[in-house]
């Protein structure tokens, strides 16, 4: 599983024209789904990012993670992340994993970081989505299980 979290002041998902899911201080996590992930790997990812320290201490370090500034998560589902670019000038996906595995391990990284006491929000699984955000920094990372 691949997780490019952004670390945001604000960021928001519209589909339709219609805002579906917003946040503000926080992490925007743009999710992306292999053929060989499963449950287990689903919650290691899902760890990881609560828990990574991404946001700033009294002395301006990254020391503190998501649940310790009370910040929110809002998860898009992308399977591009799962794209080999390292042939050519067209990307494969043939290492994403299937729509159904996809769904699943989607809506249980939704349901696993809620259990863990994080406000999330979320784009909608397969729909065309506009991603608005103001990147706090700007601070990215990828992150993999």
């Amino acid at each position: 599983m691949i997780g490019l979290i952004q670390r945001v002041s604000s960021a928001s998902v519209t589909v339709a024209g219609h805002v579906i899911g917003q946040i503000d201080q926080g992490l925007l996590v743009l999710l992306g789904v292999e053929q060989a992930d499963t449950l287990d790997s689903m919650k290691k990812l899902a760890d990881k990012v609560v828990n990574y320290r991404v946001f700033a201490d009294e002395q301006g370090k990254m020391n503190l993670n998501l649940q310790q500034v009370g910040g929110q998560l809002l998860v898009v589902s992308q399977f591009t992340l799962a794209a080999d670019t390292s042939r050519g000038l067209r990307p494969s996906f043939s290492g994403a994993g299937t729509p159904v595995l996809a769904l699943e391990l989607y809506q249980a990284f939704v349901e696993y970081c809620r259990q863990l006491g994080v406000k999330v929000e979320t784009g909608q699984f397969a729909a065309d989505m506009q991603v608005a955000l103001v990147n706090d920094g700007p601070v990215t990372f990828q992150l993999t299980s």
